[in-house]
This record gives C-alpha cells, structure tokens and sequence, in this order.
C-alpha cells in the first residue's frame, strides 16, 4: 500500500504542479511515510572496501574539510555537515521545496534543485551563499555536472523534458525531449552520453551529449528510478521501483543483460569506484541491499533509519550517506564493515545529498582532461569521444506543510 501510495502521489505532484505546491499524503503520519524521498548525490571516487563482518582498525576516516550538503524540502535551505565531526555547520536558505544537490568538478558550486520555483540555485561552497537563480521548466528533479563542469543537466519530471545549462552563463542553452515523467539523470565518464530515468515510460533515454539528442531508448523494470554507471564505463545499474529490481544495462549493446532482485521499493543506487559493490537503498524494508557486480547478487542487507531513500560515498570511501526520509535524518554507515556508526539529524525532510571535499579524484580526473590530445566539446567531452568523469550519483519526494 506504501509503495502505491508513493507512485501515486509522485505522478500527482508532478501532474498538478503547475496548480498547486505539493502536499502531504492525506493519511499518513511523519512516524511512516513522509510525502517525499531523500536522495543522496557523490561527485567523487567511490571506493568501497570488501564486505567484512569484523570491524577494521585501518579503516579511512572523513577528512578535516570534507562537507556533505543536504536538501531539506521542507524548510528550504540547504544543511552543510562536517563530515569528520558529523555536525551541521552551516544552513543555506535557497528556493522553494529543494530536492537535489550536485556539485561541480572541483567543489567550487553546488546546484540545487528547486520544485516549488522551478529553479536551480548555485551556492558558491567558500561563502556558502547563493549567487545565482537559473530558471527551468517544470518540476525540476534529477541534476547532474559535466565531466568538466562546462554543462548542467536538469530533469523536468512534470514537462518530459531534460535541460541542458551553460554553468559559465548560468543560462538554459537547450531542452531536450524524454520519456513520460523522468526523474534521475546520469552522465557516463567515458563517452560522450547522459541517461534519465522515465518513471511512467518503464525505460532509460540515452542522450549524446555532443549533438543533445536521443539516440537510443532501453526498457527497463517498472516505474525505473535510480540510475548509476560502473566506473569502467561498461555497465549501467538501474532501480525499478515496482518490480522490486535492479536491471543491469550493457553500455555497449544498451540491452538489459541481467534483472537482481533486491528489498520492497528500491530507488537509489551507490556504486563503489573499484565496480566490486553496488548499494541500493529499499524504501519499506528500512535497508541497503549490498549487490556483487560479480554474481549480480546481494551479499549484504544493512539496516538503516526509517524509509531510507537517496545513497552516497563519502570520496575517501569511508563512509555512505543514507538519507531517511522517514526520520529527518543522515544514516552514516562505516563501509568497512557495514554497518550504521551514526545518525545525523538535518533539516525538515530532507531530500538530496552531496558530499564533497577530503581524497577526491576530481583533481585527478581534471589533471587527466587537461592531458588531452583531443579537441575539448563544450559538453565536456573530446573530439575523440574520450572524456573524464563520473556518472550523476547522485534523489525522490516529499512535500509542502
């Protein structure tokens, strides 16, 4: 009943946003299901350690200047956290009714998305201020950075369409068609190709990034959502909310090649940057699903706070970040030994996650971009089709009081 009631009032909020803010399920209590999802975004390796069941004394610990930033849709701001201390330290007042949070390539902005003012707003991490609206169309979700930080891309879940920004300019350069209702966008660190999620289609729209178009569109599991890229850029992980699955895509052929089974509603996905592990939060069984790339099974199932929603690594792989949608709060899990070593209370509803700062391969992947013998692509990419990058890690619902 959770779960339908979910879908239902997901398509609803999108279909009548341009009428109404959202609003809370009629029916339910904050002590259950809350009428959004969290999400949580990385814009940085993600090396995850070997599933162990004895705790590591040599595990990485979070850096000094590390920050996770969250979106809280219900108080619109932005929670910033210290990672090494677990404390928020900062509370950034953006647009209305914020989802998602992704970061530029070295950290220097984070872009927010905006439901309730069909915006994005760009907060300058030195000052922790706003210092830029960008206007968008309609419902705002899913939002994801180029390789090299050139190009923004927006999901419009409620217009089906997907918007590609010049973050030079802060101005909309295009909108591109999708499937019916997208949510979730990802952009592949080795070709020149961005996916989005089509919740209402049951499909993944695979867009080349050099020319904006469509180029192919692969049929996935029911009401997909959540979407991730291995690191070398051969598979493609996908969570089908209804069905209860992950699809597994061959970049290559963009074919479903294998469909895993995992907990009751999952939506996000984390993948390790060694592409050993895959993490997919299931929102009605309070859990991460811990998948081996190798068998494509699940190996692990770690318990986490109430209607778990958005997942993320922290860059040194010390830590995930599960966002409850459920409890207002951050599940810090020790990926050494999967388990939750503490809870960070946020914002009210908090949605989208990002973390930033610390051991980043940012520094590495742009030092590698700037090596390039190719010809630079405004969409971040070389005229050899050879780019540097990660996909959008990476995000759901919830409403307005």
């Amino acid at each position: 009943m959770e779960v339908l009631v979910l879908r239902r009032w997901m398509r609803n909020a999108t279909e009548n946003h341009h009428r109404k803010p959202l609003s809370r399920f009629q029916g339910y209590g904050r002590s259950r299901i809350r009428s959004s999802a969290a999400v949580v975004v990385v814009v940085a390796g993600l090396v995850i350690p070997a599933v162990s069941a004895v705790p590591s004394a040599a595990a990485p610990q979070p850096k000094p200047g590390q920050f996770v930033y969250v979106a809280n849709t219900q108080s619109d701001t932005v929670s910033v956290i210290n990672a090494a201390t677990n404390k928020v330290v900062a509370t950034i007042p953006v647009g209305r009714n914020p989802l998602e949070v992704a970061l530029s390539p070295r950290r220097t902005r984070a872009y927010v998305t905006n439901q309730g003012t069909n915006s994005v707003s760009v907060i300058d991490t030195a000052t922790n201020k706003v210092i830029a609206t960008i206007l968008v169309k309609d419902y705002p979700f899913g939002v994801a950075v180029s390789p090299r930080g050139t190009r923004l891309y927006v999901v419009n879940t409620a217009s089906d369409v997907l918007s590609v920004i010049d973050t030079a300019t802060n101005k909309v350069l295009t909108t591109i068609p999708v499937g019916d209702h997208p949510f979730r966008v990802a952009v592949s660190s080795r070709v020149p190709r961005a996916y989005v999620t089509n919740q209402d289609s049951d499909s993944v729209s695979v867009i080349n990034t050099a020319t904006n178009k469509v180029i192919a569109t692969i049929p996935v599991g029911r009401n997909p959502f959540g979407f991730g890229i291995s690191p070398n850029g051969t598979r493609a992980y996908v969570t089908n909310q209804v069905s209860n699955t992950v699809s597994v895509i061959s970049i290559a052929t963009n074919k479903v090649i294998a469909t895993i089974p995992v907990g009751d509603h999952p939506f996000r996905i984390a993948i390790a940057s060694n592409g050993i592990y895959v993490y997919v939060t299931n929102l009605n069984t309070d859990s991460v699903s811990v998948i081996s790339t190798a068998t494509n099974k699940v190996v692990a199932t770690i318990p986490v706070g109430r209607n778990p929603f958005g997942i993320a690594i922290s860059p040194n792989c010390a830590r995930a970040y599960v966002a409850n949608l459920g409890a207002d709060s951050v599940s810090v899990i020790d990926t050494a030994i999967n388990e939750v070593v503490a809870t960070i209370t946020v914002g009210d509803e908090p949605f989208g996650v990002a973390t930033g700062g610390g051991s980043s391969q940012s520094g590495t992947l742009l030092a590698k971009i700037r090596r390039s013998k190719g010809r630079p692509h405004p969409s971040g990419f070389s005229s050899r089709g050879q780019g540097q990058g990660w996909s959008d890690p990476p995000q759901s619902l919830r409403s307005r009081r």
